[in-house]
């Protein structure tokens, strides 16, 4: 019978992706052609691991020897402290999928509890080697309390009880200044926080007898403590521990049927996370030498989850590469003539973007010109004192665009009432489509480069994080998951 049983063909190989295996988000993209800056970032992410984050530890390491200046040597310690605060969140928010917005409070913790730990304020002088853990210990221990709540809400809900711990914190920060301790008979008279004015006396670092006082020995310290961190944080991206939070941010009703226990999971995110950050902390407090309540504040908190979400959430890599652009960028916002020239530059780089082909972008620019021209003209002969104003930029294009744009003599009043206008012809640009979208954004263009000049642009520190949220969205609207975050698949 087996003469007469009929050869079973060979197995023609898989062409579809194969359902049910670890690498079918992998191979779901392959044949798709990558040009551009996405062919870029997918070459990237092909590199193994230890090339991807030695091209970013290359320009840490390089750092202090480009150069010799204290501002930016400070510049470099604050990005390096953002970097070790993003891939603290992006354990909670990245791989659990806990949007915890009371991670800010881990840090100020972090920070008082040095403070407190290594400074005249208690007459402690402890050193780095025991303060640190005993600090990382105890915020771990916050944060599993800060956690208890995930067990019964999630989502929204989580957010507003972290978010509603973070601002109890603070409270606490700006009032627990000297306690009144009536049920006792002789009160002490404790200063424990200081109250607004914070503790001033934190002591530097003393690591087994040596004290760090140069912008070089924190730095070095920081580059070796996130290489620890990052190592750590690797092996447990790549344990069973870091693919059961993956499986419990795409869906925590699956993960739990498969016997995943998704409520210590969420405990062990708030506790490493909190670990990092009370880390971060009090490597800030002995540098700075001093903490206040307002070092940590809600700007804080929207700026890393910046970071986090601009690099890519769920990339160890990507967190790190959105910390140094955020931070970086705020820095050199800081001046108008380089704010000026990033927001004409983004400009330029935007609608070339989104402009296609060529001929739209050239025709939007030569309607923009010509419109400019024409209300220009008109302003001045109805309302000379609309375009009486000054820009504040001294770069070249700041004086063209000052002979040019709208820049009312006294921008009060105006400023809002263009503002409104603004909003209404962005909102009426998604309206349109084709050559009427074209005909729209001329104006549209036109009034934001006047806004620019008249009322951002004299406020450098309101300007450059409006620069940063409309990268932000630009970077969302092109690629949603970040920088260097992976795109995701869903399978039905």
């Amino acid at each position: 019978m087996s003469d007469l049983t009929p050869e079973t063909p060979p197995t023609a190989p898989q062409e579809g992706p194969a359902i049910g295996r670890d690498e079918w988000v992998a191979r779901s993209g392959e044949n798709i052609e990558l040009r551009g800056v996405r062919g870029l970032v997918a070459r990237f992410e092909q590199l193994p691991a230890a090339a991807r984050y030695g091209a970013l530890f290359v320009p840490m390491l390089a750092w202090p020897f480009l150069t010799g200046s204290d501002y930016l040597m400070q510049v470099g310690i604050d990005t390096l402290l953002y970097v070790l605060l993003a891939l603290g969140l992006n354990v909670a928010v990245g791989w659990a999928g806990l949007l915890d917005l009371g991670y800010v409070a881990f840090y100020a913790f972090g920070a008082y509890a040095f403070a407190l730990l290594a400074s005249e304020q208690f007459d402690l002088h402890w050193q780095a080697q025991w303060a640190i853990p005993v600090i990382v210990l105890i915020t771990m221990v916050v944060g599993l309390l800060l956690g208890l709540p995930s067990w019964r809400v999630s989502g929204d809900y989580l957010a507003i009880v972290t978010l509603f711990f973070l601002q109890i914190f603070l409270v606490l920060l700006n009032n627990l200044d000297r306690p009144d301790f009536q049920f006792l008979d002789n009160p002490p008279e404790w200063a424990i926080t200081n109250g607004p004015n914070g503790i001033s006396t934190v002591d530097p670092l003393v690591l087994f007898g040596r004290r760090l006082t140069s912008l070089d020995a924190y730095y070095w310290l920081l580059v070796g403590t996130i290489g620890l961190v990052l190592t750590a944080l690797y092996l447990g991206n790549h344990s069973r521990t870091g693919r059961a939070w993956r499986a419990l941010r795409e869906d925590v009703l699956a993960a739990e049927l498969m016997s995943i226990p998704v409520t210590r999971l969420k405990l062990l995110a708030f506790v490493v996370g909190a670990g990092v950050a009370g880390l971060a902390g009090a490597i800030f407090a002995a540098q700075q030498g001093a903490v206040f309540p307002v070092n940590f504040d809600l700007t804080l908190l929207i700026t890393i989850y910046a970071m986090v979400i601009l690099g890519g959430a769920g990339s160890l890599a990507g967190v790190m590469l959105g910390a140094v652009v955020i931070n970086l960028s705020l820095e050199l916002l800081r001046d108008p003539d380089d704010a000026s020239l990033a927001f004409f530059g983004a400009l330029v780089l935007v609608t070339l973007l989104t402009m296609r082909p060529f001929v739209r972008w050239a025709a939007l620019a030569a309607g923009t010109v010509a419109f400019g021209i024409v209300a220009h003209f008109v302003v001045d002969k109805v309302w000379p004192e609309g375009v009486g104003g000054q820009s504040a930029g001294q770069t070249r294009i700041d004086s063209l665009v000052e002979g040019w744009a709208i820049i009312p003599s006294d921008p009060q009043t105006w400023n809002r009432v263009m503002y409104l206008v603004l909003i209404a012809g962005v909102l009426s640009l998604t309206l349109v489509r084709g050559w009427r979208r074209i005909v729209l954004a001329a104006p549209v263009l036109y009034l934001a480069i006047s806004i620019w000049e008249s009322a951002m642009l004299p406020q450098p520190a309101v300007a450059r994080y409006l620069l940063i949220g409309a990268m932000l969205v630009g970077l969302m609207a092109a690629r949603p998951q970040g920088l260097l975050g992976a795109h995701r698949v869903e399978i039905v």
